[in-house]
């Protein structure tokens, strides 16, 4: 009998790795080469770290007291330039007939009341949007108008912010037509103030620009602040001259006031109406045809009818124990 083929292969074919009987050939071995050594002195080099991401601004945080003390401060402000807006006011009204400020003696309340007729319509008017300027297009954008248009508009603002110079530039060509822009000459220092508030707007920077200095950004605000004040100093005072020629055109619709005197009173021309009522009478001499501008601390301001700025006076006329006054309504005009 011959013999037996070896299990698991025909005659002729070899063994398989690791069968019983043959070894199994071994994994080479890695050789690790040797490093240089360092020079003495040589640093080990690192990997360049990435730039670290810039900090998130945070939001900013106010208290109760910043908040109190920014309310204080909007208040104050307000609060000096609507006295100052008075005394302009008041100044320019009564300079029209001939009186000073501080002479008929108003005290600070009433100078303050006095600059809320300059909160007429079209000045609350122009205030209101002017606030609202910053956050019109997430109005736009709330009454669903087309991203087109609203994208438009900002670029628009964008370019009139960056063209600030030339409306400070524009401001200042129109001071130096001073004399010929009146009645209109606050446009000349609004226009100024305008240019240098939009100088600061994120919206006017260039890109990579480095910012102004401190004193550079301090001085044009206060430049701003300054110019702002003389355009409410100007709209007080030809909003004062206005009201007066007004009141002088329609004197004849003011207070009526007949003086009673117990003696004869000594008007400069062209003066009253003078009616002597006899021996008999106390208050013997009646003066008509007055109407009265003020009145304030028992002195009566009063002017004739069909007065002239440029060469009537204006009456001052005390009230005591030898006079007496007496107010009577004024022509009013008819309706319908």
């Amino acid at each position: 009998m011959g013999a037996a083929p070896p299990p698991g292969g025909g005659a002729g074919r070899p063994a398989a790795p690791g069968a019983a009987g043959v070894p199994a050939p071994r994994a080479p071995r890695l050789v690790r080469t040797p490093r240089a050594p360092r020079p003495p002195g040589a640093r080990r080099a690192t990997r360049p770290r990435p730039p670290a991401a810039p900090p998130e601004p945070s939001a900013p945080t106010g208290g109760p007291a910043e908040l109190v003390n920014s309310v204080v401060g909007a208040a104050s402000f307000a609060g000096a330039l609507m006295l100052y807006a008075g005394y302009i006011y008041t100044n320019a009204y009564f300079g029209h007939f001939h009186l000073d400020t501080f002479a008929v003696g108003f005290d600070t309340f009433e100078l303050v009341v006095r600059s809320l007729g300059l909160a007429a319509l079209p000045a609350l008017e122009v205030l209101v949007l002017t606030l609202l300027i910053p956050y019109l297009p997430r109005i736009l954008t709330a009454l669903r108008v087309p991203a087109h248009q609203v994208r438009r508009l900002r670029e628009a603002g964008r370019a009139v912010a960056r063209a600030h110079a030339v409306l400070i530039a524009a401001g200042a060509a129109l001071l130096l037509l001073w004399r010929w822009i009146q009645p209109y000459a606050w446009a000349a220092p609004l226009l100024v103030a305008v240019g240098l508030l939009l100088g600061h707007t994120r919206a006017a920077t260039t890109a990579g620009a480095a910012p102004p200095p401190p004193w550079r950004r301090t001085a044009s605000l206060l430049a701003a602040g300054l110019f702002l004040i003389w355009v409410v100093a100007l709209v007080a005072g030809e909003r004062g001259r206005h009201d007066a020629r007004h009141d002088a055109d329609h004197l004849v619709r003011r207070v009526a006031v007949v003086v009673l005197s117990t003696d004869r009173l000594s008007f400069a021309p062209p003066g009253p109406a003078v009616e002597d009522l006899g021996r008999g009478t106390h208050y013997r001499y009646r003066y008509s045809g007055l109407r009265l501008l003020i009145e304030r601390d028992q002195r009566y301001y009063l002017l004739p009818l069909d007065w002239q700025k440029t060469t009537d006076p204006t009456y001052v006329i005390k009230d005591d124990d030898d006079i007496r006054i007496e107010l009577r309504p004024g022509t009013q005009p008819r309706l319908g």
